[in-house]
């Protein structure tokens, strides 16, 4: 990776469309998250017996950024995975690429390889004349059992299209042409593109990540703290269609599309999209225990699941914008059977995954 990601840069200031913002190093950069960092964020109980424990870090922040509770280390980076994404088609929109409604949401997508995920990467490609050989995201069988099955019964195998970062790979690659950059080598972090997406990281979050690594389609990933990553989100979340600024009107677009389109954000029955149909929030895990989510008065929660898990991210989550008085606990009881966090026992729930954190 290139050195800048190795070294702690001195503060410095950028503009964006005449809005001045102030890049600080994560406090704890050069660090990783250990054990002792964390706190307890969630249980699996059966029979009334604590089975198991999920620790980890999270941060609530205000619309303006200001630190509402913080459990845990919210200071040392963590990679945020696929929740890095609404930056990456942020990228591809200010980049001149004009995408709205489904294919903004399809660019931010974590998607299960539908048909209709599918179609929809595909027409962003055909609309750009690009062909589907250029996606550089690594062959899958789709997460959704329906389109798996499909694909078999074809006698057709895995493909890019239907890996779940292919809605962000088809979005790059109609940036890359619309702007004569290479198709090939999109990925790489010198790549024109993949400096405009850090240039788009740092400017959200107000914090220049202190490391780089590759991400599970093969992208760049950047590392930053979690109470950076709140600030950007709450930053997207918060963001108007008709602000008088270019990058934060591209950011009102496709927060809009996320809430209006949550189909396309994960798939039928994951918890990203009922939370976002249901709930109306804005919200995109990511791998290895990742999760942010905002409200719609822009209180906006990050978390990391020091194991990885993702079985609990998203009660978590929620339960943390409820104490917030950010959106209401009946609510998320209203929706609980729809997260899939029962516990079985020969066939019947016997217990369930909660939020512990107090």
């Amino acid at each position: 990776m290139p050195s800048r990601s190795s070294t702690t840069p001195s503060p410095r200031s950028k503009r964006v469309d005449t809005v001045t913002t102030t890049f600080q190093p994560p406090i704890n950069a050069g660090q990783t998250f250990t054990v002792s960092d964390a706190v307890e964020l969630a249980v699996v109980e059966r029979s009334g017996f604590v089975e198991s424990r999920h620790a980890g870090s999270a941060v609530v922040l205000t619309s303006e950024g200001a630190v509402l509770r913080a459990l845990g280390d919210v200071s040392t980076p963590i990679f945020p995975r696929s929740s890095m994404k609404p930056f990456q088609a942020i990228a591809v929109m200010a980049s001149g690429v004009t995408l709205r409604g489904e294919d903004a949401a399809i660019a931010t997508a974590s998607h299960t390889g539908t048909q209709r995920h599918a179609d929809l990467v595909r027409g962003l490609l055909a609309r750009a004349g690009i062909p589907e050989t250029a996606l550089a995201c690594p062959a899958a069988w789709p997460d959704d059992s329906i389109a798996r099955d499909a694909l078999v019964r074809l006698g057709a195998g895995k493909a890019p299209i239907y890996m779940n970062c292919s809605g962000k790979h088809a979005a790059m690659l109609v940036a890359c042409q619309q702007n004569g950059w290479a198709l090939s080598g999109y990925l790489e972090p010198e790549h024109p593109l993949q400096k405009r997406i850090l240039d788009v990281v740092e400017r959200f979050t107000g914090e220049r990540p202190s490391a780089s690594g590759v991400d599970g389609c093969g992208a760049p990933v950047h590392a930053l703290s979690l109470t950076a990553l709140a600030r950007g989100i709450a930053r997207i979340a918060t963001s108007k269609s008709n602000s008088p600024f270019a990058i934060y009107r591209e950011a009102g677009f496709l927060g809009e599309a996320l809430r209006q389109h949550g189909w396309v954000i994960a798939g039928p029955g994951m918890p990203d999209t009922v939370v976002i149909d249901r709930l109306g929030l804005f919200v995109k895990t990511g791998a290895e225990g990742i999760c942010v989510a905002s409200a719609p008065n822009g209180t906006t929660v990050a978390l990391k699941v020091l194991d990885g898990s993702l079985r609990v991210t998203t009660i978590v989550a929620l339960r943390l914008l409820a104490d917030a008085g950010a959106i209401a606990h009946s609510d998320i009881d209203a929706i609980l059977p729809e997260l899939h966090l029962a516990v079985q026992g020969g066939g019947l729930p016997v217990g369930e995954i909660r939020a512990s954190f107090v």
